[in-house]
């Protein structure tokens, strides 16, 4: 039992990490902070993760392995439907490490590793996005140009990657506190989606329309 400790507590102050940049930023979390967080001392934690680049990377490392299996499942889009839990999925494993997007351009400043990383990250999404379109395009939900499916996979990316900063610019009070978190991934999901609307059949825009209407009533 006692080799299973430090694996244990290395999680713990993972799990505490995250939280702590989720809340405040990462920015304004000190290595101080986490371990007083958790009550150990900072030894222990400088035992399991020596700099705060580490506990940065290694957060980055397990939302990329999530974010991975769940870029697989773009491949099974077929309609608006599909499209629109696919997206808002998207957008809950971003919220979960929102962290990253608040301070992005911070810590790809600071941080090399992280700037390599995600750089992969933004081709994946976009290399899923674009999957998507093509499932769309097959089952005749959508009919989309191929010269045109790059571009709007890019500016799908981009909403989703910059979405919860406008969120954040609109309200800075409340945007990135977990109850406007539902709020927040709908009107995300919603405009990712929108930027289709010009190329689906006429009965899934509107559908999507429905959806969107549905979902979104009642949110600021």
């Amino acid at each position: 039992m006692a080799k299973k400790a430090p694996r244990r507590t290395a999680e713990r102050i993972l799990e505490v990490t995250l939280d702590l940049f989720n809340r405040f930023g990462e920015p304004n979390v000190s290595t101080t902070l986490i371990s007083a967080e958790m009550n150990i001392s900072p030894g222990n934690l400088y035992y399991h993760y020596p700099a705060k680049e580490e506990l940065v990377n290694s957060l980055f490392e397990r939302y990329e392995r999530a974010l991975s299996d769940l870029l697989n499942a773009a491949d099974n889009v077929r309609d608006v439907e599909d499209a629109w839990f696919f997206l808002h999925t998207l957008f809950e494993r971003i919220w979960e490490y929102r962290f990253l997007y608040r301070d992005l351009n911070d810590l790809l400043s600071r941080n090399r590793k992280l700037e390599t990383q995600f750089q992969s990250v933004l081709k994946n999404k976009t290399r899923a996005l674009r999957a998507m379109l093509e499932g769309m395009n097959r089952t005749g939900s959508a009919s989309i140009d191929s010269r045109e499916a790059g571009p709007t996979a890019e500016s799908m990316v981009v909403v989703l990657t910059y979405w919860l900063s406008f969120e954040y610019v609109r309200d800075p009070r409340r945007a990135l506190e977990p109850e406007s978190a539902q709020a927040a991934l709908m009107r995300g999901a919603h405009h990712v989606l929108h930027l289709l609307v010009p190329y689906l059949r006429p009965d899934q825009r509107e559908h999507l329309l429905a959806l969107a209407g549905a979902y979104t009533s009642g949110t600021p």
